[in-house]
């Protein structure tokens, strides 16, 4: 350290000026002293100033060195200057799982839609739902849930065929009738087989009515069974207020398909007649969305008249022999003329190939025959478990013949015309 004294003047010193302190307890080195003319230069050596440890208090704050030369400066009083102050900032915490960074960076605002529960719900198993199909689970299961492929192309079709068969519906019940004009086609069996498959799909409720006057087996199709038949309905029509009563009277399958059974006895079945199946019909329709009717062969019975006045769509059913189906598309002449061209042009034919002689007739040329008829057909296939004629388990069916029954229940729902409610 260097102190310098000026020759002559007085000891005032202004603020500019730079004093040099006292030193007590330094050693001079006299013989390093350089004598300039009559200012001398003094070389003084300090002692080493110990290395300062930062408290821990003040290691949060940052003071950057700002140069002041107090020559510069114009006025005598006192100055300040500015420093920044920079605080340390604490780590940020760790972005949860499952939130994506994507959503900081795009500014846009987020939907409602945005707010998963697999984005907000820590240590939560997830809720996405598993794909169906050998291949896609095993790797979804392989990946711990990360690697999702989708479903199989099977999947997708079954879950197609749901959302047509689900379709709202407006405007009350909508009638379904089921008619041939020759036995032993499979008419009862395509009526259960529809209903099941409308009632295994649907939330609402669907039930098959057996109006058939010559001792219809409707009944017998499925394996719960009831002492109650049509004839009660109608002698309890007054009573009945409400679902509760009337399911009283009804058979319900496993898939949840009612069905009404007609009377056993042949001389009260052939009994049935317009009047009791309206009486029938409008207690069904108020609990029912669906409801359909398992009709006679006798066209001309005034039950089929009354039951075609309320038809939304018709199935007819035809076998696979040539008379089988000659009689079928009869069936749809005698409709035309006699005043029901709507519901032939909206009609559903129902080709059941078990039916002896399917193996020598050219099943393609029916279906060309029919399709310039009606709006669609639909092949059922032989199954051991209808070919029994006993109860039908609608799970047990073959996936053919069950894919067969789902598929004729979405072209009965695609071709209901719109009604208003």
């Amino acid at each position: 350290m260097t102190s310098t004294r000026p020759r002559g003047g007085s000891a005032r010193h202004t603020s500019d000026e730079v004093v040099a302190p006292t030193l007590d307890n330094v050693n001079v080195d006299t013989a390093a002293i350089d004598v300039v003319g009559s200012s001398p230069t003094v070389t003084v050596q300090l002692p080493a100033t110990p290395i300062h440890d930062i408290p821990e208090d003040e290691r949060a704050v940052a003071i950057d060195d700002v140069a002041v030369h107090p020559e510069t400066l114009d006025s005598e009083q006192p100055t300040t200057h500015s420093v920044d102050v920079v605080a340390t900032i604490p780590p940020a915490e760790p972005e949860p799982s499952g939130v994506r960074a994507t959503r900081y960076q795009t500014g846009a605002p987020e939907s409602s839609a945005e707010l998963t529960s697999d984005r907000l719900l820590e240590g939560m198993p997830s809720t996405r739902i598993a794909p169906e199909g050998r291949w896609q689970r095993l790797v979804y299961d392989a990946t711990f849930h990360r690697v999702n492929l989708g479903d199989s192309a099977a999947a997708v079709a079954r879950k197609e065929l749901d959302r047509r068969i689900r379709r709202p519906i407006e405007g009350g019940a909508r009638f379904v009738p089921v008619l041939t004009r020759k036995g032993g086609v499979g008419k009862t069996t395509v009526t259960a087989l529809l209903g099941m498959a409308l009632a295994d799909a649907r939330d609402d409720r669907t039930i098959a009515i057996d109006a058939n006057p010559d001792r219809g087996t409707l009944s017998e199709r499925i394996a719960q069974r009831t002492g109650s038949t049509v004839r009660d309905v109608v002698r309890d029509a007054d009573k009945i207020t409400g679902y509760t009563e009337f399911s009283e009277r009804v058979a319900r399958d496993e898939t949840r398909l009612d069905v009404l059974a007609s009377d056993t006895d042949p001389h009260l079945a052939e009994a049935f007649n317009e009047g009791d199946y309206n009486t029938v019909a409008d207690l069904a329709a108020r609990y029912y969305s669906f409801v359909l009717t398992d009709c006679g062969t006798g066209i001309v019975h005034s039950v089929m008249r009354a039951t075609l006045s309320r038809a939304d769509s018709i199935v007819i059913v035809s076998g696979s022999s040539v008379d089988e189906a000659r009689l079928a598309s009869e069936t749809l002449t005698w409709l035309e003329q006699n005043g029901y061209e709507h519901l032939v042009s909206n009609a559903l034919v129902a080709l059941n190939t078990a039916t002896q002689g399917a193996h020598m007739v050219r099943l393609d040329e029916i279906e060309s025959h029919f399709r310039s008829r009606v709006r669609q057909i639909v092949r059922i296939p032989y199954d051991p478990q209808l070919a029994a004629g006993a109860a039908i388990s609608f799970r047990n069916l073959r996936p053919v013949t069950r894919h067969a029954a789902r598929t004729l229940a979405a072209h009965v729902v695609e071709g209901l015309p719109s009604r208003q409610p």
